[in-house]
């Protein structure tokens, strides 16, 4: 499930050092809830936008989707413009923050150049939502320190200690073409009576990003890597992230390893968790192994491994039929897919294909999520735990309205229930208004966050629940792990982990939400310039919401629009209960209906998108 969450796009290797100016707090021993700022309130009282002139000086036009958009124009006088040029791209400060929303004034304090081009405005991005794309010189100093791959020495002394030697077990990775943080491999046997045996090996990034030191620091106030429309910004600098702790083929890596036993129904009968070596055989992808396994296409390098990837297939098919019996709600939205040419231009904008393979990969990890959240809470250790917390009844009543304005009329007795809802999206699937009533339900849900209380998680159907296969991208990850090791070591301390299990929870829950959002606004810019190239132009698309200002549609592509009230010939009301608009002459738009539009305008400045309806022929 985590596994979707990571942006689907091809990086551009950039070699560019970054000229602007950058302040970046200095690493150093402290606790979690000291950590320096990063996201939002590191620009705290500060608005990157544009700059304009006017005769008293200038303005500046925050970004789209900023906290401070509230601030409207921010007036910067003569005085306060630093030989800013105008019609860049600018961060200023903000003087008198307490004042009303047209009385702001601000100062420059930093160009970062033109509007349009595409490394300004990912910088901008960056600086809007508190990213660094640098790291610290004490965190590259100790970065640097770090072996490129265990030496023998390491790995002899490690194996004395009680690390398991699997590096003769057959084992790969499966990731997309372009992933260089491989942070999980697989292993697979077929048993007696029906039965597998599943190790999941995940990168042991604690071996080397201690407690407390400058690399754990830094993790920890990025909390998660961040996967912008044309760049990675990793929460480990690369030596790690694409070199050491990645599981690459034919070299020897430190994996914490889930063995597990898996019965023909699906259930777990038996489980480990231990410290291993392996040496992966193959870095595979999601569609090599689809293109082996279901339109016939030979590799000879995986030759040897069909086989493998056939029960893999079929123990994918074994879980995946024990969640949905469950009641695993599994929501469709594809993913949006943005090409970019060399010089970061959008020339291409669908949806990201995904195949059964990205599948096979999800059952697994969920698997061994789960199998680590149980056996932890079960000692009642300090954990951080991945919650998905029941939904509000009022939000899922409204919700229940909605479906029978569409002729469902299953009705929910009692408590609502993943099985519940898992069933009426099944059923729903093939109708025309599945995508919509799938986004409202969504929204109707409580946000998955991370927490240091279990209370099993909603949308999965699952008691148990947390993230440990992914400690190159997500701090918490990173931190159960080493949970996990002091126990493996004896040398658990409990009050310890105790008193830090929920700052981290915090912390990093906070970090997720601002680097989704941060990735949201990168695609939503190059969907904006997409667009511009195509004004005039007609698509088909789907009404996917309404607002008192027009109707949202979503075009095959996934790119979302506005059509305005104001280009409508008739008179419009929304109606929130029912979520559509009704016109002064009797149409309806409601979501989920079927609709034509030309694109009337697109702005990347605002990232906004008008559509016009065409006239029905």
């Amino acid at each position: 499930m985590g596994r979707h969450n990571r942006r689907h796009i091809k990086i551009r290797p950039s070699g560019k050092t970054e000229k602007s100016k950058m302040k970046i707090p200095a690493a150093r021993e402290i606790t979690i809830s000291e950590l320096p700022p990063r996201g939002p309130q590191a620009l705290e009282n500060q608005c990157v936008g544009l700059l304009k002139e006017t005769r008293d000086g200038g303005v500046v036009i925050p970004d789209p989707g900023y906290p401070t958009s509230s601030y409207g124009h921010i007036i910067i006088r003569k005085n306060q413009l630093n030989g800013a040029p105008f019609g860049m791209k600018v961060v200023c400060e903000i003087l008198n923050p307490s004042a009303k929303r047209a009385e702001y004034e601000g100062r420059i304090v930093e160009v970062l150049g033109d509007p349009g081009n595409n490394d300004v405005e990912m910088l901008a991005i960056l600086r809007q939502y508190g990213l660094s794309p640098v790291f610290p010189a004490s965190v590259i100093d100790e970065a640097s320190r770090l072996p490129l791959s265990p030496s023998e020495e390491q790995i002899e002394e490690a194996l004395l200690h009680g690390r398991k030697d699997l590096r003769k077990l057959t084992t790969i990775t499966i990731d997309g073409e372009e992933a260089k943080d491989l942070d999980d491999a697989i292993s697979i046997s077929k048993l007696d009576k029906g039965c597998y045996r599943l190790w999941v090996h995940i990168a042991d990034v604690s071996e080397y990003v201690t407690d407390g030191s400058c690399l754990d620091i830094e993790a920890q106030t990025r909390g998660t890597s961040v996967y912008l429309v044309d760049r990675v910004i990793p929460m480990l600098p690369p030596r790690l992230s694409n070199g050491l702790c990645s599981l690459n083929p034919h070299v020897p890596r430190f994996t914490l390893t889930c063995e597990m036993k898996i019965d023909p129904q699906g259930a777990i009968i038996d489980s480990d968790i231990y410290e291993s070596i392996i040496e992966s055989d193959a870095r595979t992808s999601y569609n090599e192994i689809n293109g082996i396994l279901f339109e016939d296409k030979v590799i000879e390098d995986y030759k040897p491994l069909v086989s493998m990837f056939r029960q893999l297939l079929e123990l994918r098919n074994i879980l995946k039929e024990k969640r949905q019996k469950r009641g695993n709600i599994d929501f469709v939205f594809p993913e949006t897919h943005v090409e970019l040419d060399d010089e970061g231009k959008p020339v291409d904008v669908y949806p990201y294909p995904i195949n059964t393979i990205h599948s096979v990969i999800e059952e697994f990890m969920i698997a061994a999520n789960e199998t680590v959240a149980e056996r932890f809470n079960k000692m009642e250790s300090p954990f951080v735990y991945r919650i998905h917390e029941e939904p509000d009844e009022l939000k899922i009543n409204e919700f229940m309205h909605v479906a029978r304005l569409f002729g469902e009329n299953r009705r929910l007795v009692g408590k609502a229930t993943p099985l519940f809802f898992s069933e009426m999206l099944e059923d729903i699937k093939d109708k025309e208004y599945a995508p919509a009533l799938n986004q409202l339900l969504l929204r109707s849900m409580a946000k998955a966050r991370y927490s240091e209380k279990n209370v099993g998680h909603f949308g999965l159907a699952s008691q148990y629940y947390c993230h440990f296969t992914s400690p190159i991208r997500r701090y918490p990850d990173l931190y159960i792990h080493r949970i996990i090791k002091s126990w493996l070591h004896q040398k658990h301390q409990k009050q310890y982990f105790q008193g830090k299990v929920a700052d981290v929870a915090y912390h990093s829950s906070e970090m997720e939400k601002n680097s989704v959002d941060a990735e949201r606004a990168s695609v939503d810019l190059k969907c904006a310039e997409y667009m511009m190239a195509h004004v005039g132009e007609e698509f088909p698309g789907t009404v996917s919401g309404a607002c008192p200002g027009g109707i949202f549609v979503k075009l095959e592509n996934t790119i979302e629009g506005m059509v305005p009230f104001s280009s409508l010939n008739e008179y419009f009301e929304f109606d929130e209960r029912k979520l559509e608009a009704k016109g002064s002459r009797g149409t309806v738009y409601r979501i989920g209906k079927k609709v034509r539009v030309k694109v009337a305008a697109a702005d990347p400045l605002t990232h906004h998108i008008d559509f016009v309806f065409c006239e029905e022929k």
